[in-house]
């Protein structure tokens, strides 16, 4: 069955909402909390040694009511329930939306056309875990009979960014294998990675839905290029793996049958790193850690379909954004978690949500007259402190912030845990409060008055610029896999009420096809003509300075 059609502008709760803020705009979140003692556990859910603080939002009782019955005007149970339930809510590809069949442990059957994917997906599961434990024991061999030493994931989009992200989060967890990522067609990208490496004891495992991707296997030509300079056609399938559906396209690259791992189209890239397209995530960590970050998805998956939508913490992630979007004008979200380790997070979840909801037309295929799809973007604490935090504020956008950290280190080194813990606390307590005239002449009090009176606009702090906390006891594989899983639908709660699509992305395609009518005008004598004068021009000037 379809996603329901509701144009959210015409729901009651939109009118509510934009009313409410034409009368709240001003207020601030320092008057909130004097105003109700009860405003911070009113505003944080605990779930799980999970704790959610959104208190410190510009929200009041009636916008969050408002909020939650936008939520329900819009039926997002109904939206939810058909994701669940394998109904292809992808329309425009005709394709059901299952990325959490992946790491379900129900033992329920999830039919798709009257079959039920958990046995391949158990299947595949095992399979991966097999290998798995083949290569991490080195029974698993090179082609000259060694032991592998290196793993090499070669992918792009969902096909690195999820696998890129998870094994640098997870590095504590890692076994003795050292893993690296080609992704960009920049040739700098895989010489740069494969130059150190030893083709005898280094496992690449190529990961291409289509095995067409132009990126992904001009990439792995190269490699396999190198590869040959001291192995032989036959010897490929020791070293090379694939995750991909296109067996035909595998086979002809030199693949051993045994060494291809079954993908869905089911399944997003953005939303797959919990499938095959995993492996390079459970071979660097072990089959172990990988099924404690799925239980962790999984779990977060029940909590999301079961739990009331005010008591929903991806609901209230979403519809937070929302808010800020829609209402206050806000146009990007930054993800800031406080954890080194966590420091791809935010470009990931770039990606899972801009490509999602990047859309400009409704379900209806009618241009929407609403904003869409925050811009996120983001980068790990301390460092981003001395990034764009002056940004953040003392700017002139409002950026609401999602902050996280955990309450426990991975390592040893307690004191710079204390202050890392400082830093996140003081820099959310520091948006809200801000820095009053007052108080900044109380401080420089003792200097000439004209130079009080010269600095103190300079050193003054608005506040009241909202900020959300994500707190977990610790970063194990099971949190990071909630911390994965809560942003994912809060990006489906996004989506379904904004009436768009968030499964296709038919927006990476154009500058695909177009780079492909350009590349022979660059390779080749063709004069390049058919282009617009500017970029006819630089065609060109590119050819008239090529040296190679």
């Amino acid at each position: 069955m379809a996603l329901k059609n509701i144009n959210p502008t015409k729901t009651q709760a939109w009118k509510k909402l934009s009313d409410a803020y034409n009368s709240t705009s001003t207020i601030e979140m320092k008057s909130l909390f004097r105003q109700d003692n009860n405003r911070k556990e009113k505003y944080t859910i605990t779930y799980n040694n999970f704790t959610l603080d959104f208190s410190k939002n510009r929200i009041t009782d009636e916008i969050f009511q408002y909020l939650i019955d936008l939520a329900n005007e819009t039926d997002l149970a109904d939206g939810i329930q058909k994701m669940f339930s394998g109904d292809k809510i992808n329309e425009t590809e005709n394709r059901a939306v299952l990325h959490t069949a992946l790491r379900s442990f129900s033992g329920k059957e999830i039919l798709l056309d009257g079959t039920n994917v958990m046995l391949e997906v158990k299947e595949t599961l095992e399979k991966m875990k097999n290998f798995t434990n083949d290569v991490v024991s080195g029974k698993f061999k090179g082609y000259t009979g060694k032991s592998i030493t290196d793993i090499v994931n070669i992918g792009i989009g969902g096909s690195d960014l999820g696998p890129r992200m998870v094994v640098d989060a997870l590095q504590y967890y890692k076994n003795h294998l050292k893993t690296h990522f080609i992704s960009n067609i920049d040739g700098d990208h895989v010489m740069e990675t494969i130059k150190n490496l030893d083709p005898e004891t280094t496992l690449f495992i190529i990961v291409s839905k289509t095995f067409t991707t132009q990126e992904t296997l001009t990439n792995a030509l190269t490699v396999k290029k190198w590869f040959l300079q001291s192995a032989k056609e036959s010897d490929i399938k020791h070293n090379f793996v694939a995750v991909s559906t296109n067996l035909s396209k595998v086979y002809e690259f030199g693949i051993d049958k045994d060494n291809v791992f079954t993908m869905w189209d089911w399944v997003g890239g953005r939303y797959s790193l919990s499938s095959a397209i995993g492996l390079s995530i459970m071979v660097a960590v072990g089959a172990k850690h990988f099924r404690e970050m799925l239980e962790g998805m999984h779990s977060v998956d029940e909590y999301f379909r079961t739990s009331p939508l005010e008591e929903n913490i991806s609901v209230i992630l979403g519809l937070l954004g929302i808010w800020y979007a829609n209402f206050m004008g806000a146009q990007t979200e930054a993800i800031l978690p406080y954890d080194q380790n966590l420091q791809y997070l935010a470009s990931y979840l770039q990606q899972a949500s801009m490509e999602s909801n990047g859309k400009m037309v409704d379900r209806s295929g009618k241009k929407v007259t609403y904003s869409t799809g925050s811009i996120l973007w983001g980068g790990a604490g301390t460092n981003s402190q001395h990034s764009f935090f002056q940004l953040l504020h003392q700017g002139t956008h409002l950026i609401p912030c999602d902050f996280i950290i955990a309450a426990n280190p991975t390592h040893h080194l307690g004191h710079h845990h204390d202050l890392l813990v400082a830093n996140v606390l003081a820099q959310c307590e520091a948006l809200m409060r801000g820095k009053s005239a007052d108080v900044v002449r109380e401080e420089l009090a003792g200097q000439p008055p004209e130079k009080i009176e010269q600095l103190t606009p300079f050193k003054v702090f608005t506040g009241n610029r909202p900020s959300t906390m994500i707190m977990i006891d610790k970063l194990t594989p099971y949190n990071l896999g909630r911390i994965i899983a809560l942003y994912e639908h809060k990006i489906f709660v996004q989506g379904y009420i904004w009436n768009i699509f968030s499964f296709d992305q038919f927006g990476v395609e154009l500058g695909k096809q177009l780079a492909k009518a350009i590349e022979p005008e660059i390779t080749g004598h063709e004069k390049p003509e058919k282009h617009d004068a500017s970029t006819n021009n630089l065609l060109l000037k590119f050819k008239s300075w090529k040296t190679y």
